[in-house]
């Protein structure tokens, strides 16, 4: 099948990729040459396991390609799909301004039926939108339909998710739009059927609602770790014993820092913005996005109970800056709010992260400049004399450090755990003074 897919993203990309290693002759269309350069010589502007070699493997064997030329790609193929940035706006609302204008171009291009598929995540009722500026833009008289079809992969995990789907939601009420999704899904499905269909509206919503819901389970056992640090109670062991009961499950029943990325922030705020629009008033969401916004300064304010709040003199080293391990991702990181609690307070730090430095540089140049903040090329540099040691990241690397290392670099033997990887009272006996998390 002949696809094209707008936005080389982080969506966009994996997309793209993952349809062309089932054999699909895949376009993506970009605006941004750089990006084109990097892509068309087979690399990856993002960091996504398994990602660089599939791209690099299919734009070899001429299964993908990249332009910069929308109105060219359009030609001839049979399903066209959305990916481009919907970012908030000042009030949360998500910013469909992109997204229309590619609506509209894809229109003034379209010559034969095609498929036109929303995969960015949009608000319920963007399918109708896009459908009116397709057909005000176009230049003949040509039939076409409109798909929601949201994607729900982790990052970290985006090519095993997409590869091996859980689960495929496509939102449309056309015979004919159906069968072509389920040719082109039919790849993903031969072991048991994964596609399920339903409105367009109720597929934009099952995104909202699913990204919802685990924000929720995040939040939902923030809180319960900071009650358990007012009742004397370790939530690990609470985590395990709710955990254990099928009806809830251990996943996204971590305590920690808070949720980040660049969908759970993202998709909550436009989603409660959603509500208010129609009147209505999302307590159980607002509580998510308090809660979580809160969390993310609770080590700092775990630091400031153990050193005091003036932190002039004091050094600090923090151990992962993406969001979440198996990214470089820094959107909504909650290290870069720790690094910024900490600095504001008068401390210094040095930080490493095994594959986001790159993008730390960028978000921390200004303090970098001013010497807030030290990248370093390795994870034990990071602790020289350093009064204590803050995870921020649960990178595989930072699970079983050299402890003993640890004690002979640091300035102050003081563990701040974000994410409760380690053994509290092993720990202790080794000498640390550990402070986690509900704990």
């Amino acid at each position: 099948m002949k696809l094209s897919i707008v936005g080389t993203g982080y969506v966009g990309l994996v997309t793209g990729a993952c349809f062309a290693e089932r054999g699909n002759q895949v376009t993506c269309v970009d605006n941004d040459p750089a990006k084109l350069a990097v892509l068309r010589g087979g690399g990856v502007p993002i960091y996504e396991p398994g990602l660089e070699s599939m791209v690099a493997r299919n734009v070899d064997n001429g299964s993908l390609g990249f332009t910069d030329d929308l109105a060219a790609a359009v030609q001839d193929a049979h399903v066209i799909m959305i990916a481009v940035g919907t970012p908030p706006g000042a009030d949360g609302s998500a910013d469909l301004s992109a997204v229309l204008a590619v609506a509209r171009a894809i229109g003034a291009a379209l010559t034969d039926y095609a498929v036109i598929v929303t995969k960015s995540t949009v608000p319920v009722g963007t399918a109708d939108l896009v459908r009116e500026a397709v057909a005000a833009s176009l230049a003949c008289n040509v039939e076409f339909d409109v798909v929601s079809n949201p994607e729900f992969l982790k990052e970290g995990a985006a090519v095993d998710d997409f590869m091996r789907p859980d689960r495929v939601v496509v939102g449309t009420d056309s015979e004919r739009a159906r069968d072509v999704m389920s040719e082109l899904y039919e790849p993903f499905s031969h072991l048991r059927e994964k596609l399920i269909f339903m409105g367009a509206r109720e597929s934009e919503m099952t995104k909202y609602a699913a990204n919802a819901m685990l924000a929720t389970k995040i939040s939902f056992m923030n809180e319960i770790a900071n009650l358990c640090e007012r009742l004397g109670a370790d939530v690990e062991s609470v985590r395990r014993g709710i955990g254990s009961d099928s009806r809830i499950g251990y996943s996204f029943i971590y305590p920690g820092i808070g949720y980040g990325g660049s969908c759970f922030p993202k998709d909550v705020k436009a989603l409660v913005r959603t509500a208010k629009s129609v009147g209505f008033d999302a307590l159980v969401l607002n509580a998510v996005e308090a809660r979580n916004d809160r969390q993310k300064h609770r080590l700092v304010e775990r630091v400031v109970e153990h050193f005091g709040d003036d932190l002039s003199g004091k050094s600090f080293g923090l151990w992962g800056l993406s969001f979440k391990p198996g990214t470089d991702d820094m959107r909504e990181a909650p290290a870069l709010v720790i690094i910024q609690g900490l600095v504001a307070k008068g401390a210094k730090v040095k930080a490493y992260d095994p594959v986001a430095m790159t993008e730390a540089t960028r978000d921390l140049q200004v303090l970098i400049d001013n010497g807030s903040v030290e990248l370093t090329d390795h994870q034990y540099a990071a602790v020289e004399g350093v009064d204590s040691l803050i995870l921020a990241t649960e990178w595989s690397i930072f699970r079983q450090p050299d402890f003993e290392a640890l004690m002979r670099l640091m300035g102050a033997p003081v563990i701040f755990d974000g994410r409760n990887q380690y053994n509290p009272e092993r720990l202790r006996r080794s000498g640390f003074h550990y402070v986690g998390i509900g704990r």
